[in-house]
């Protein structure tokens, strides 16, 4: 199986940007910044436990 670059680098570059958004909207004031800033940064955290809680797909045993 051949994966573009865009299938590999794809998610980690959007985490990589919500984060870096949600530290600037936290620098930059008060207000709709701070929710901004929490969702933004909320978000990879989500991601991160969905990710941790999945379980290992059954592997097909073939004899």
């Amino acid at each position: 199986m051949i994966r573009t670059p865009l299938q590999i680098w794809g998610a980690p570059i959007v985490i990589g940007i919500l984060t870096t958004v949600g530290l600037i909207s936290a620098l930059l004031g008060d207000g709709i910044w701070d929710a901004v800033s929490a969702i933004t940064l909320g978000i990879p955290c989500l991601l991160c436990f969905w990710y941790g809680l999945r379980r290992a797909p059954k592997q097909r045993i073939e004899h």
